[in-house]
């Protein structure tokens, strides 16, 4: 079963007269369990790809289909629906609300689907225990470092056990050791639970723990890029010194 497929995605802006094509035909098939790279330099549309396949957004043509459902048919509603128990994102900036704690901020997801309270205090400290963060369960983001924030992140994105994780530019603020565990974990946590993971990125430390690279270049999948897995060491991070 495939999680994700695009067929001949385009996406056009406007502006007054001025048109810029972010997406130009993308036809794309993503399995369930990958743990797949989108990479190309920045401009190249990957977080315009992202939000097409999170339901973001709505393609200017062509059809985008999240486990063989036409998403594009669905109204805004309908959508976040969708993302509520199928769909995580992690962001950049983290996107943590800042007076919650790490516990609070991986529970909202649980909450907006209704998970019972003692259902949700059971899998939160499962997801806190597994990104290894339990001792950090009461602090706010502004106690925690860009690494702790982002692995809460992380834990918030699969709390509700969803199909696919969506990952735009996970490592872009993190040092050379905070984005290894990063990428550590989340390529443990695709092997445990079978989530397929996709992540945007132009971080070439992050590239090499891609089982699957698919290369974005002016909107269009490279002809050079035929999605083939890849095997790869994280050897290319940099080496910790004291």
């Amino acid at each position: 079963m495939q999680a994700l497929e695009l067929h001949d995605v385009t996406r056009v802006y406007r502006i007054g007269q001025v048109e810029t094509h972010a997406l130009r035909g993308v036809n794309l098939s993503i399995g369930e369990g990958e743990f797949t790279a989108i990479v190309g330099p920045s401009g190249s549309g990957k977080t315009t790809l992202l939000q097409m396949m999170g339901c973001l957004d709505k393609p200017t043509s062509g059809v985008v289909c999240v486990k063989g459902k036409d998403v594009t048919r669905l109204n805004a509603n309908q959508r976040a629906d969708l993302r509520k128990g199928t769909i995580g994102f992690v962001f950049q900036f983290f996107a943590l609300i800042p007076g919650l704690s790490a516990y609070e901020n991986i529970e909202i997801p649980l909450l907006l689907t209704g998970e019972k309270a003692n259902e949700r205090k059971a899998r939160v400290n499962e997801l806190l225990q597994a990104v290894g963060l339990s001792d950090r369960a009461r602090h706010r983001p502004d106690q925690m470092s860009g690494g702790e924030q982002q692995r809460v992140a992380i834990a918030r994105a699969i709390a509700t056990r969803p199909l696919l994780v969506l990952a735009d530019e996970p490592t872009a603020n993190l040092d050379t050791l905070n984005g290894r565990q990063v990428m550590e974990i989340m390529q443990r946590l695709n092997k445990e639970t079978g989530t397929t993971f996709l992540f945007a990125t132009h971080d070439p430390r992050v590239v090499p723990f891609a089982r699957r690279i698919v290369e974005l270049r002016d909107g269009k999948i490279s002809e050079n890029s035929k999605g083939e897995t890849k095997t790869h060491s994280p050897e290319i991070f940099e080496p910790i010194t004291a």
